[in-house]
């Protein structure tokens, strides 16, 4: 990845980043301290699923889920959801964020780019996920917060779909980037648009849709398949570089980590005996 001017990478979170759904991860945490319901945590899953499967990229459901979501959280204490946050993202978040996400965002960030998290998960979930990776660019959804300290039920920011692409269009605008030398990166059928809009977009475990139209329009498409400890992952990196062509075909990443599980195999064999 050669040094470019003013240009970003805009990477999707859930699946992408994490191996997993960010808004769901916090789901236990937010039932033990009274904030959501079991029906809740049911009916939440249950929408995860339609969109794994699909069946939840139309607008209508897309409008439905945040009217949903503006109704759940009404009432909610702000500081409360965010010290929640704070003390379960080292458990449920941390052990899920891919390595190949991170080592992607390292290899852009050496190419002089920013770097960009953009998810339809709250402000309060995501930037803190963001501070772990070193990410302060962050594109979430926006929640209203009244004069109480508690959410109004109203949303500033809806981040889902169609809005990613306009927020991520004035984000352009704002610091000049040139969005035909930006790099986008999503699993989900709903960013279709995001990733048109950039000159670079990449599928990442593409869902069924998103495959389809990754197909139909010569994008390429990585599997990320080792989700480590972000400590873990800073502490232990492999020692075979990733390439920038090795990271367009995702070749380069496959021997990577082969030849690190290998590596960290020899060692505790070492160790044992």
């Amino acid at each position: 990845m050669p040094a470019v001017g003013r240009s970003a990478a805009f990477f999707d979170l859930d699946k992408t980043v994490i191996a997993k759904s960010s808004a769901l991860a916090f789901g236990r945490p937010f039932y033990r301290d009274g904030l959501i319901s079991r029906r809740d945590v049911i009916k939440g899953a249950y929408a995860q699923l339609l969109f794994r499967v699909g069946g939840g990229s139309d607008e209508q459901t897309m409008a439905k889920t945040r009217d949903y979501l503006a109704a759940l959280v009404k009432g909610w204490r702000a500081e409360q959801v965010r010290q929640i946050v704070r003390e379960t993202l080292e458990e449920l978040i941390s052990p899920y964020i891919y390595a190949e996400a991170v080592l992607l965002i390292e290899e852009h960030r050496a190419a002089g780019r920013d770097v960009v998290l953009v998810s339809t998960s709250g402000d309060e979930m995501v930037r803190p996920i963001g501070e772990q990776l070193g990410v302060t660019d962050i594109i979430a959804t926006r929640m209203v917060i009244g004069e109480d300290g508690c959410y109004t039920g109203d949303l500033d920011f809806y981040a889902a779909g169609p809005n990613k692409v306009v927020a991520v269009k004035e984000l352009a605008a704002e610091r000049d980037y040139n969005l035909a030398t930006c790099f986008a990166y999503s699993d989900s059928v709903t960013d279709a648009g995001l990733l048109g809009l950039v000159g670079h977009p990449t599928a990442v475990n593409p869902d069924r849709g998103l495959r389809k139209i990754a197909i139909e329009r010569g994008w390429p498409t990585l599997t990320f398949r080792h989700p480590i400890p972000l400590g873990r992952r800073l502490r232990e990196r492999p020692a075979v570089p990733v390439t920038a062509a090795a990271i367009g075909v995702g070749v380069g990443l496959a021997i990577a980590f082969a030849l690190y599980s290998k590596h960290r195999r020899t060692k505790a064999a070492v160790t044992a005996a």
